[in-house]
Parts: C-alpha cells; sequence; structure tokens
C-alpha cells in the first residue's frame, strides 16, 4: 500500500489481492489509522488490485461504514472491471462511489464542495 496527500485528500495506491488474512487486516488497519489521524477525504485507488474475495469485499464494506461514522468519505478509483462485477453482484456498486481513474475521485471532492457550500 503506497500513501499521498493531495489537497488534503489521503490517495491509498492499493497492490496484490484483498483476501482473507494478512492482506484484507493490514488494508483495515490503515483505513482505520487514516480516520483516527482526521483524515475525512479518502480515495482508494485499487488499479493494481488483481483479486478480491468475499473477506475482501466484506473489509471494504467494513471500512466504508467506519470512515461514514467518522464523517469521512471513502471512495475507490480505477475500479477495473472484475472488480466492477464483484461489486455489481453483492449490490455493493451503488453503496461505494466509484471511479474511472484517481484524477475523477479526487475531483469529485472538490464538486461535492462546491455542491454543499
Amino acid at each position: 500500500m503506497t500513501e499521498q496527500e493531495l489537497n488534503g485528500i489521503t490517495v491509498v495506491g492499493m497492490k496484490g489481492e484483498i483476501v482473507l488474512g494478512e492482506e484484507s487486516n493490514a488494508f483495515r488497519e490503515k483505513i482505520k489509522e487514516l480516520l483516527m489521524a482526521g483524515k475525512k477525504k479518502i480515495v482508494l485507488n485499487v488499479a493494481n488490485v488483481n483479486y478480491i474475495d468475499s473477506t475482501g469485499v466484506g473489509v471494504l464494506v467494513a471500512c466504508f461504514n467506519s470512515a461514514r461514522s467518522h464523517d469521512a468519505a471513502l471512495k475507490l478509483a480505477n475500479v477495473w472491471s472484475r472488480f466492477r462485477e464483484v461489486l455489481q453482484m453483492t449490490r455493493l456498486l451503488t453503496v461505494f462511489d466509484t471511479y474511472d481513474s484517481e484524477s475523477a475521485a479526487i475531483q469529485s471532492f472538490a464538486k461535492s464542495l462546491r455542491a454543499a457550500g
């Protein structure tokens, strides 16, 4: 996982698999850490995630709910076809804000700020 901060938005680059075990635990801990540090805008770049299983989906949902309970937003960027299919099958595509690129996800925060203001 990589992490970078851009204009108050934290971008977490995910790599490999989000599956039962260390990978999903590390991911959950990273999101918890960001939320505890007061981060409110988080983009998960999943371009380099080559596999996600049901546990991984569960962890995504748990992280999404944690973010929401901290008044934070969690958005997914670079959602590739198989990942999108998994979200669609589990009916989570409507729950997550998904974007085709990292820049589109980042820009969406600016749009929501303008809409709210």
